[in-house]
């Protein structure tokens, strides 16, 4: 089995290049002899996504620049055989990819941190087929600063607040932060009017995502999810109107201003779903639909309004609000 290895807050062997890490891939103990070229060409062919310009001629590339390197930056021999264990760098090439037309609002910026208005239907980070169509590597771009990291991570779908650091050297602070749930979150849903949600209503469930599912589930045990509905407040005219402009005749809708005691993966859209109202434009619940139906125009209203927290550099009570 190929191990991908995450560095945490180590110092890479290759720089970011292009708003992107380079990856490191160990080599499996039970793999047969192979050369490092024969390996990173198996890496970039078995990829589920490989760019078509991505070919022999662009392997021999990265080997000639010096940008196939050990853990201490060595370069490896195109024909040099890779030892049982052995960590091995290099680009890849993202494939090509829809971008969306989007732009990442600034809410806040300073020595420490970029916070910005995520869109919907941007990963906040690089994964799976949304490589360049992410928040980190549009803002490494937009910005200049390499070192820019996600101190936590918002669905691809979701909109709203996302806090960036700045400084390698900050970056553990605040991930910590977000990690210990010491981060107060408030978020927005639109759904159909349901009398049976009110201001002061808990829902509290127990919740599963296996890897590679689409769903979260609902399982027996001890609560692991809870959301608390803060208020309820009817959509008005004006807003109905847009509304059925992107997703056809609509009924009642409502803007619930939802409070995550817990964060667990979908656990609003899965509550909302729950509790007989889901969020109107989610492509999952109630029923997952093709991603080739997706459409940038049609989003789902799922918004992160505010976030606020203890900073743990300074000591200060810090909030950031979107502006959407």
């Amino acid at each position: 089995m190929i191990e991908l290895i995450s560095m945490g807050n180590r110092i890479q062997p290759l720089p970011v290049r292009d708003g992107l890490n380079p990856s490191r891939v160990r080599f499996p103990n039970d793999a047969p002899a192979m050369t490092a070229r024969e390996f990173v060409a198996h890496l970039i062919t078995t990829q589920r996504y490989v760019h078509p310009d991505d070919n022999d001629a662009a392997l021999d590339k990265r080997f000639a620049d010096n940008e196939v390197v050990d853990q201490r930056g060595t370069p490896f021999q195109p024909d040099q055989l890779l030892k049982s264990g052995q960590d091995i760098w290099f680009y890849r090439v993202p494939a090509p990819e829809l971008e969306v037309p989007h732009e990442i609002g600034i809410i806040h910026e300073d020595a420490e941190l970029l916070v910005v208005d995520k869109p919907p239907f941007l990963a906040t980070f690089p994964r799976g087929s949304h490589i360049t169509e992410s928040v980190l590597v549009r803002m490494r771009r937009q910005t200049g600063n390499q070192a820019l990291s996600p101190a936590h991570r918002l669905d691809r779908l979701t909109s709203g607040v996302l806090v960036l650091t700045k400084r390698p050297e900050i970056r553990g602070a605040y991930q910590e932060l977000f990690a210990r749930r010491e981060v107060d979150k408030v978020y927005e849903a639109i759904a159909d009017v349901n009398p049976a949600i009110t201001p002061g209503t808990v829902w509290e469930h127990r919740m599963e995502k296996e890897r590679g599912e689409f769903k979260t589930r609902i399982v027996a045990g001890p609560v692991n999810a809870r959301t608390e509905v803060n208020a309820v407040t009817l959509i008005d005219a004006t807003e109905h109107t847009t509304l059925e402009a992107m997703h056809g005749p609509l009924g009642p809708q409502a803007r619930y201003e939802l409070h995550p005691l817990t964060g667990r993966t979908h656990q609003l859209r899965l509550h909302m779903f729950l509790a007989g109202s889901p969020i109107l434009g989610d492509p999952v619940y109630p029923d997952v639909l093709p991603l080739e139906a997706e459409d940038f125009g049609v989003p789902m209203h799922l918004l992160s309004r505010r976030l606020s927290f203890i900073d743990p550099l300074s000591g200060e009570p810090r909030e950031f609000v979107s502006k959407i």
